[in-house]
């Protein structure tokens, strides 16, 4: 069950490369974002490797890093599907899974996040965290 909200980001793109166009396209796109999860501001930094499946949709695996203004850090892997949106944007629905020490963000060990995520052809990013339980 969808649980509440616990974090909301907004960034830029900062890197895309496509790695493969054998078999289907493959590329692998970086961004920057800052928001707050938990109450907690933050920075992200995030790489994702995205697929188009022959029937047009996508699906992407991502890994990261949130840094809070305090010095809190957690790391994630998240695993996602979606589409390409008119115009070139990307829209993606899926769920990550965090590591933490610092008692800010260590009770994310324990729970699956479910995310939206959103680029926009300009590669402006929305990032919405929910908690599920």
């Amino acid at each position: 069950m969808l649980g509440e909200q616990i974090g909301e980001e907004k960034g830029k793109v900062t890197a895309r490369r496509v790695l493969s166009i054998d078999g289907g396209t493959k590329v692998e796109v970086s961004f920057q974002s800052s928001g707050k999860l938990l109450g907690v501001e933050h920075q992200s930094t995030v790489t994702y490797t995205a697929a188009v499946r022959p029937d047009g949709s996508v699906y992407g695996e991502a890994q990261g890093l949130v840094a809070g203004k305090s010095g809190e850090r957690a790391t994630f892997k998240a695993q996602g599907v979606g589409k390409i949106l008119d115009g070139g944007g990307v829209s993606y629905r899926g769920a990550q899974y965090f590591y933490s020490d610092p008692p800010k963000f260590s009770g994310l060990n324990r729970i699956a996040v479910v995310f939206e995520y959103e680029a926009d052809a300009e590669g402006n990013t929305k990032t919405k965290l929910f908690e599920w339980k």
